[in-house]
């Protein structure tokens, strides 16, 4: 007999509406999800006394948290990074690599493997995120340029050939050899974004046609509308815009995007094409102060300070501290987004970019028991992963 869990006395946040209810669950799967309080024999339960009972986040292009990176070459930053966004109500994540040496990347890939194996603590593991190093060296923001260069077969085809955990790679569809290495991808069910790219709407429109079907961190690193001598061209934002197919994800901290562009995103994409993602590094989950921006070895040396890291200098952003929860609390609260649709961004459309959909993403019947439960102001009280809770605040 598998273990039953009863979670009730909560408002439950389904697909189509949120309601007073009951959510059962057997083993790693969602039993049944009904109206009211209903008798359960033998089942564990869990009153979520009156808070939100919402499908887990999903946070599909993460770096670090809880002081750790994934570029840190342990075992243990894995699996710390893992539960520590799990307290902030992330049940699946990806972990997102920086451009590196090779050594170093094929290092992490093993890690990620073998962390996978012992990830008990902690959000699960959807697969890795390979972020570059095929980028345009005019967007490269914080990747290190040494490391920057144009996709080489031979290159790309030695690393998939190492790993079969890679889902999600990140890349300027504007290089040589972009759409071929799109192509490539794509024929091996790996999803292709865009991303530090000074590309324009032409080339971007032939990189979706091969596989690009996705836009990292919208709006960071990425081309808008340019001007070359007398003639305007439109960029990748521009490009996602047009595209009603295209998805997005943004960095919802109310910093990377102030309120304005967070609206305006929301508005023309809707919540169905919109992923929230951390792009967290290291520092999320951490007090304020000086961090480093990937690897303890060689990374760059940031100051935290409201709510984002920042060059020293303070001349610019050097990356997230965003958690999953502050993503959904940001859109209800300065974006105007209903506590659904934030919920549909954070869970729901993440897990279908992905092509999770069909077990992840929502709190439907047969589906993974992936759950969280918050109060009014997004503040995570359990996070469950796979029918197991692995965080309970009140613990």
């Amino acid at each position: 007999m598998e273990r039953v869990l009863k979670i009730h006395n909560g408002k439950i946040i389904s697909p189509y509406r949120i309601f007073e209810g009951t959510v059962i669950i057997e083993g790693s799967k969602i039993r049944e999800v009904v109206q009211g309080n209903v008798e359960v024999a033998g089942a564990t339960e869990i009153d979520a006394k009156g808070k939100y009972i919402s499908p887990g986040f999903i946070d599909i292009h993460v770096h670090g948290g809880g002081g750790h990176d994934f570029m840190d070459g342990s075992e243990e930053a894995f699996l710390k990074i893992a539960e520590t966004h799990a307290q902030y109500g992330t049940t699946g994540l990806m972990p997102t690599t920086l451009t590196s040496e090779l050594d170093e990347l094929y290092h992490t890939l093993e890690l990620y493997k073998q962390a996978n194996q012992n990830n008990t603590k902690g959000a699960q593991f959807l697969g890795m995120h390979l972020e570059g190093p095929y980028f345009a060296m005019s967007q490269r923001g914080a990747q290190d340029p040494r490391y920057i260069r144009n996709p080489d077969p031979k290159e790309y085809m030695e690393i998939l050939s190492r790993s079969n955990d890679i889902k999600r790679w990140s890349a300027a569809p504007e290089l040589k050899g972009a759409i071929e290495f799109g192509n490539h991808l794509r024929s091996k069910g790996i999803l292709v974004a865009m991303a530090h790219t000074d590309a324009i709407y032409e080339e971007a429109l032939e990189a979706f046609e091969a596989g690009f079907t996705l836009g990292t961190h919208f709006y960071s690193c990425m081309s808008g509308v340019t001007r070359r001598n007398c003639f305007r061209y439109a960029g990748v934002i521009e490009t996602a815009y047009l595209l009603d197919e295209m998805d997005v994800e943004i960095i919802a901290d109310g910093v990377h995007l102030p309120a304005p562009l967070l609206k305006l995103i929301y508005k023309i994409k809707g919540p169905d094409r919109i992923a929230l993602i951390t792009d967290s590094m290291r520092a999320a989950g951490m007090p304020s102060g000086d961090s480093i921006l990937g690897s303890k070895h060689n990374g760059l040396k940031v100051l935290v300070e409201d709510g984002v890291a920042k060059l020293p200098n303070r001349t610019s952003f050097a990356g997230s501290v965003a958690t999953s929860d502050r993503l959904v609390r940001t859109m209800i609260s300065i974006a105007d987004v209903p506590l659904s649709e934030a919920v549909k961004m954070a869970a729901q459309t993440p897990a279908n970019i992905l092509g999770l959909g069909p077990s992840k993403g929502s709190i439907t019947k047969g589906k993974d028991a992936d759950i969280v439960i918050f109060d009014q102001d997004i503040q995570v009280n359990t996070t469950i992963v796979g029918g197991r809770v692995i965080y309970n605040k009140e613990n």
